[in-house]
This record gives C-alpha cells, sequence and structure tokens, in this order.
C-alpha cells in the first residue's frame, strides 16, 4: 500500500465512522486515561467501550477482540469491586500498585500461552467454517495480551501496562484492515497512554517504596 493509498484509506474510513465507534472510541481513551491516573472511573467509563465493542466485533468478524470485550466487561465489574475496597482506619485503598514477582511472571505468560493457543485454533476452525476474513494469528495475539493486561490490571500490576502496548501494537493494524480506522487511530493514542501509564506507575511505586 502506497502513502497515497494509505492517506485514502484513513480519510475514508474517518468519514464513515458511525456514531456507536465513535462514542466507544471515546469511551476507550478516557477510560485508559482514568486507570493511568489509578481512578476508579477507569471502570464505569470503560463499561460503556467494552459494551459497543462487543457488538462491533462480531460485525467485523473479529471474533477474538469480540470475546475480549466480553471479557473486558466482566473483569471490568471485578476490578471495580477490588478497587473499591478501602482500609477503613487508613481511609485508603486496600490495592496498591505493585511489581509482579517471577512466580505471577510464570502465571501470567502460562495466561496468555493459554488463551492465544484457544483462541488461535478456535479462529482457525471459524475461518475454514464460516468467517474468512478472519486473521487468526493477529487476532489472537492481541486479544490474549488484551485478557492478560485486564487481568493484571485489576490487580494494579505494573506490568499490565507492558501487556497493554503489546495489544495497543497488534491492534491498529488490525483494525485498520478490517475498516475501522478510528479505532484504529484510537489504538494509537492508547499505545501512547500506554507508555506514560507504565512510567507514571512505576513512580508511583517508587513513592510507596519510599513511604514504606
Amino acid at each position: 500500500m502506497s502513502i497515497a493509498e494509505f492517506y485514502h484509506q484513513l480519510l475514508s474510513g474517518l468519514q464513515q465512522t458511525g456514531p456507536l465507534e465513535f462514542i466507544a472510541v471515546v469511551a476507550g481513551i478516557a477510560s485508559v486515561w482514568f486507570s493511568r491516573k489509578e481512578n476508579i472511573l477507569v471502570y464505569p467509563v470503560g463499561l460503556i467501550n467494552t459494551i459497543f465493542y462487543i457488538y462491533l466485533s462480531v460485525k467485523g468478524h473479529l471474533y477474538g477482540e469480540a470475546s475480549v470485550n466480553f471479557y473486558y466487561t466482566i473483569m471490568s465489574i471485578y476490578g471495580w469491586i477490588l478497587w473499591s475496597k478501602k482500609d477503613r482506619q487508613k481511609n485508603e485503598s486496600v490495592l496498591h500498585i505493585t511489581y509482579s514477582n517471577r512466580k505471577e511472571w510464570i502465571q501470567q505468560l502460562l495466561f496468555f500461552s493459554g488463551f492465544y493457543l484457544a483462541i488461535f485454533f478456535s479462529l482457525s476452525w471459524a475461518k475454514q467454517a464460516f468467517a474468512p476474513e478472519a486473521i487468526p494469528w493477529a487476532d489472537a495475539f492481541a486479544s490474549a495480551t488484551a485478557y492478560t493486561g485486564m487481568w493484571l490490571m485489576a490487580k494494579k500490576k505494573i506490568e499490565s501496562w507492558i501487556w497493554w502496548i503489546a495489544t495497543n501494537l497488534a491492534s491498529i493494524p488490525l483494525y485498520f484492515i478490517k475498516g475501522y480506522v478510528f479505532t484504529s487511530v484510537q489504538f494509537v493514542v492508547l499505545l501512547i497512554l500506554a507508555v506514560a501509564g507504565l512510567v507514571e506507575w512505576r513512580k508511583k511505586r517508587e513513592i510507596l517504596n519510599i513511604e514504606c
């Protein structure tokens, strides 16, 4: 694809952006902004994004991404509960930002691998059966990294941002190819926010270590 063709497809895609995709994108960016700030609004705002994208992903034959957004919806409720818990004596959140230890890293990699293989083989079957537009390896990677990132975000693990960065890098071309250009642009913004979130959470952890 030449630069001119890319530019034309970008403009055409942005012009064809529907209201549901627009709202979902705005909610998604706002949600990541709140998560970067460790603000509990990440979850209620994020629910708007995930519910809309379940519909949009199915419509675009991105079944792995549809499963991710369904999972996001469940994990948003779970994370909302965890982040809401407070120490009554100190009047502060019980859950703090932490690094993963070696055992937790192994769990993350196994978690990712399990979901990647399950989604990849499921989508490979779907591609042969009824969804020739599916892209199994790319959809599975974007989905499995997102599953892992969301799980760790609910636990306030710094490594969640590393998985989000991987998700965004995979999702930018994936959604562009599928015609969701505005969503693709969203993932560029989310990539920048994910890098900023990683830096900011590391700084917060350092401050907590000093205070402790």
